[in-house]
């Protein structure tokens, strides 16, 4: 077994934006995606020594994501070279027509572990309208038939908005069908062409929280939620009640948070602690990944959970979540403010997180 990474000295996941171009117009789309290529865009050299870079830093898996990384004339030379450097490297293609059968065939030939596809409602009017679109909702079900058919790992992706949202359970059983291996959620964060009214309230996200957690319980299938660190908080109160009437506790879920286990390298070079948390910590055509990652001061401070204000900072869960950096910063200005979208009101006595969980 592969033992537990330090997210002091690597990651657990490293997220590449290797382009911004993208051929679709989300609604909620981080990056402000364009349909062509930024010209200050990493080139294929400079790709190549970050890939180096990734892997001095050795994270968990490198995500390749975008934009659409299709849209890169060198992606399957890139992966390549990253599975080469022994990374375990995964993908987030966009779902447009460079997304053939062909090519989902050659993604994974070139050593791709895993591909996620967004799937952000149960039929076509909703994700359709989400994605922009017309016609992608149909063209990721072909997409996922395509993945099975090789027998190509699939994470499915589902953004939640407050247009997304009401069809959550219908969303549910569709990915049941499909028994992905991991439901990434998606709680949407006001950056990009995302707007504020787009991100759900403290109180409908604490039911979604516990609609996640049956729903994983009840189909034998993993859950990871993204800007919506409060989901493990449940997964753990939930897992606190299983042991009370002598059942079995669970995998503990782990403490990822921007920062903490986690670094995002723009298409440009900047690195961040997250996709959704735009504040730089340096270049990786300045400095090198390892040392921003470990050293930088921003990563660093996001790491010490004594920093943490509000509700966030007296929590006795604030070690294993620590709520949404990312989602503090976008709405207060704050980066180490209470995260807004956790209806929890913690003790007013802290206690280590182990002794929270017993």
């Amino acid at each position: 077994m592969k033992p537990a990474l330090d997210f002091s000295v690597s990651p657990m996941v490293a997220i590449w934006e290797v382009t911004r171009a993208c051929d679709l117009a989300c609604v909620h789309c981080r990056a402000s995606a364009m349909a062509r290529r930024d010209p200050h865009e990493l080139s294929t050299a400079e790709s190549l020594d970050l890939i180096k870079q990734f892997r001095d830093l050795n994270p968990g898996v490198l995500v390749l994501t975008g934009g659409d990384p299709l849209k890169r004339p060198d992606l399957f030379p890139l992966i390549e070279a990253a599975v080469d450097a022994g990374l375990t490297v995964a993908i987030t293609p966009s779902v447009t027509p460079l997304l053939t059968g062909d090519a989902i065939e050659r993604l994974a030939a070139a050593g791709i572990s895993r591909m996620a596809l967004s799937l952000d409602g149960p039929d076509a009017a909703t994700h359709d309208t989400f994605r922009g679109t017309p016609g992608a909702f149909a063209a990721t079900r072909d997409a996922i038939a395509a993945a099975h058919a090789i027998d190509l790992p699939l994470q499915i992706n589902t953004s939640l908005s407050r247009k997304t949202v009401g069809g959550l359970e219908a969303t549910g059983r569709l990915v049941a069908e499909i028994a992905p291996t991991l439901w990434s959620v998606f709680f949407v964060v006001p950056v990009g062409r995302a707007a504020h009214d787009q991100q759900l309230d403290a109180a409908t996200c604490e039911r979604v929280f516990h609609y996640l957690a049956v729903w994983s319980d009840t189909n034998g299938l993993p859950v990871k939620t993204t800007a919506a660190q409060a989901y493990r908080r449940v997964v753990l109160q939930r897992a606190t009640e299983r042991v009370r009437a002598g059942g079995v506790r669970g995998v503990r879920p782990p403490a990822v948070n921007d920062a903490k286990g986690f670094v995002f390298v723009s298409h440009t070079g900047e690195v961040y602690p997250s996709g959704f948390l735009p504040l730089s910590a340096g270049n990786i055509r300045d400095q090198r990944l390892a040392a921003i990652y470990r050293h930088g001061p921003l990563f660093q401070a996001l790491r010490d959970a004594g920093r943490l204000e509000g509700k966030c900072g007296r929590c006795e869960f604030r070690h294993v979540c620590g709520g949404s950096r990312a989602r503090a910063f976008a709405v207060s200005g704050n980066v180490f403010a209470e995260d807004p979208a956790c209806a929890y009101e913690p003790a007013l006595d802290i206690r280590p997180v182990h002794d929270a969980v017993q």
